[in-house]
């Protein structure tokens, strides 16, 4: 399992490589362009993020840690200001990266969100106080549950001394400002967490050219999600690297679709200059794709995508990360 998660990661980063130079080089004008990133409202919660936010898994890839921090910062900078993280990515280390990097007046030009996998009220506080020391910071602007993937996910969450009253007791000791929660494997799980009335911040979900065809999270969650002024984060806008795989679409035109859809931002692994230079170049000359466009670019992803074969972490649980492995027994 191990060597086939290694074949396919760096299958998808090699790929990505060669389509986003492509991609940076298209763009190179409208990188060195000082233009900001348009912010847009995260649902009802009265804050505005920028609409491109950096993905927190893919600086803890960055072997050196001040080069990391310098990406950060960098990322800030030029307007990617909603940072993206989790308890659990890289043991730690991305959070204390972040944290690093949080200083000098940077943590106050940034919204903070990370994710946890405590199912229990126990273990999110405690994962709760060790994010909170990792990134240097009293408050955090957002706190998600972190893959919710496992049919018994929200009953645990919302169980009698279940993760959900951390989720209020952080709230209300002003350690967390908004709550959300987020998943990849099946739209109907986060109907299910939904259907518990809690009054959700955020709500972080696969958004991609593909996902209008199989297990639908545009179909089936965002609906509601709007409906209830619930802010939208888009992950996974390319598949997990699939996107490029296919080669139906280019790069700008995937990203371009789910800027057209009622979304807060787009969370994006980024861990160079050149990926950074190009999707912020696209988000800050962004223009909303006609209803013609976005029919023409679902025609043309229609055939690769009815099976699933291009969103396997809808499928196969080697995308799930090692806590709720774990906690769920999936070896």
């Amino acid at each position: 399992m191990r060597k086939h998660l290694s074949t396919r990661r760096d299958f998808i980063r090699r790929t990505a490589y060669g389509l986003f130079t492509v991609h940076a080089a298209s763009r190179a004008l409208a990188a060195s362009d000082p233009a900001d990133i348009p912010t847009r409202p995260l649902g009802g919660t009265g804050v505005k993020v920028s609409m491109l936010g950096l993905g927190g898994h893919h600086i803890g890839r960055i072997r050196d840690d001040n080069q990391s921090v310098r990406f950060i910062q960098k990322a800030i900078d030029r307007g990617v200001t909603f940072l993206d993280n989790a308890w659990e990515y890289h043991n730690g280390r991305s959070e204390e990266l972040m944290g690093k990097a949080l200083t000098r007046g940077y943590r106050e030009k940034a919204f903070l969100m990370t994710k946890h996998h405590g199912r229990d009220k126990k273990t999110a506080m405690e994962h709760l106080e060790d994010s909170l020391r990792r990134l240097k910071t009293d408050v955090i602007d957002l706190w998600q549950f972190h893959e919710v993937v496992y049919e018994k996910d929200p009953e645990m969450i919302f169980a009698v001394g279940g993760g959900i009253e951390a989720a209020d007791l952080a709230k209300k000791q002003g350690k967390v400002r908004f709550i959300g929660f987020t998943g990849h494997r099946d739209p109907v799980l986060h109907l299910k967490m939904m259907a518990y009335g809690y009054p959700w911040d955020t709500v972080q979900m696969p958004m991609n050219v593909f996902d209008a065809h199989f297990k639908s999270f545009q179909k089936h969650v965002l609906p509601v999600l709007v409906r209830r002024n619930i802010g939208v984060i888009a992950m996974k806008t390319l598949a997990s690297g699939y996107v490029l795989r296919a080669n139906v679409v280019t790069v700008e035109q995937a990203l371009r679709y789910i800027w057209s859809q009622p979304v807060s931002t787009i969370v994006s692994g980024m861990d160079t200059e050149e990926f950074l230079d190009a999707n912020a170049g696209t988000a800050s000359h962004f223009k909303p794709m006609s209803q013609a466009e976005q029919l023409g670019l679902l025609a043309k992803t229609k055939a690769a995508a009815l099976t699933g074969d291009f969103e396997p972490f809808k499928t196969a649980p080697n995308f799930d990360g090692p806590v709720g492995r774990k906690l769920h027994g999936v070896s």
